[in-house]
């Protein structure tokens, strides 16, 4: 049986993308809400969730932070989606006849020099697929999407402009989960390591928790902080660093860590993508 793959959206968005390429005979699970892709994992109704993390121009994707580490799933891959918007309409729309335009509000945020330029009224919307499909069946010349190509395929729309992103270095980084760890092999290359840690409330504290990983030769690819239950009090933060927990460095920096943190937990130990290399190449 092929496997299940979870994520939020509809059909033709930029998450089921992802997944049939991490995982090419996919089954994929389409989810109103990143709550529901991570139940579908934790109930076991899909072997894998797809979840967007990070993109490179709206930085880091809300509320996934505090979700991942309520779910109680693990990190066991990532992957990164160069990402490609069009701008599209119904059979006989045009550049003239749009007035408004809707999206994801990444979406939007990622396009707004070509929104401006139109003098088009942005409008947010759940998804990105979900858009096109709304689109669709208004049948409106004035209302327009902003998704991915497939999207209008899937919908039967006409693509008005191509490649319409402000930056063309867009990518978003995705990670993929299972209820179950999977840690990478050691030595089996270059891993990543992700863990959420809270210092504990000492004066300088988070400064001697990270010194750990300067004297040990650690990379860091990235440091976040949100804040815990709503109280300004409480800072936690997602980690992502360069090599496996059984390497000797890596050991030690976490060992520094933990003594300076009052919680400190592993998410996932994982093979790094490809695209981190620079040998990934643009998706259409």
């Amino acid at each position: 049986m092929p496997v299940v793959v979870s994520y939020q959206g509809e059909p033709g968005a930029f998450s089921s993308q992802a997944a049939l390429q991490a995982f090419p005979d996919c089954e994929l699970l389409p989810c109103a809400t990143f709550e529901d892709a991570l139940a579908a994992v934790s109930e076991g109704k899909a072997r894998y969730g797809m979840i967007p993390i990070d993109n490179s121009i709206a930085g880091r994707v809300a509320d996934i932070h505090h979700l991942l580490p309520r779910s109680g799933l693990h990190i066991v891959g990532e992957h990164f989606l160069p990402i490609r918007f069009h701008l599209m309409g119904v059979k006989g729309a045009t550049l003239a006849t749009i007035q408004t335009v809707q999206s994801h509000i990444h979406a939007l945020g990622q396009c707004r020099k070509i929104i401006r330029k139109l003098g088009l009224k942005a409008q947010v919307a759940a998804d990105t697929a979900g858009s096109a499909r709304q689109v669709a069946e208004a049948g409106d010349l004035t209302r327009a999407a902003i998704a991915p190509h497939i999207a209008a395929e899937v919908y039967g729309l006409d693509i008005l402009m191509e490649d319409i992103e402000d930056e063309k270095h867009n990518t978003t980084r995705f990670v993929i989960l299972s209820k179950y760890p999977e840690f990478a092999r050691q030595g089996g290359g270059t891993t990543v390591t992700t863990l959420i840690f809270q210092v504990r409330n000492l004066p300088a504290a988070l400064y001697k928790a990270l010194g750990g990983f300067a004297t040990n030769g650690i990379n860091m690819t990235k440091l976040e902080s949100y804040m815990v239950d709503g109280r300004f009090s409480a800072t936690m933060f997602y980690c992502d660093v360069e090599g496996h927990p059984e390497d000797a460095p890596l050991r030690r920096a976490l060992d520094e860590l933990s003594y300076f943190s009052k919680e400190m937990r592993i998410l996932g130990v994982y093979p790094a993508h490809p695209f981190r290399e620079g040998m990934a190449e643009p998706a259409q």
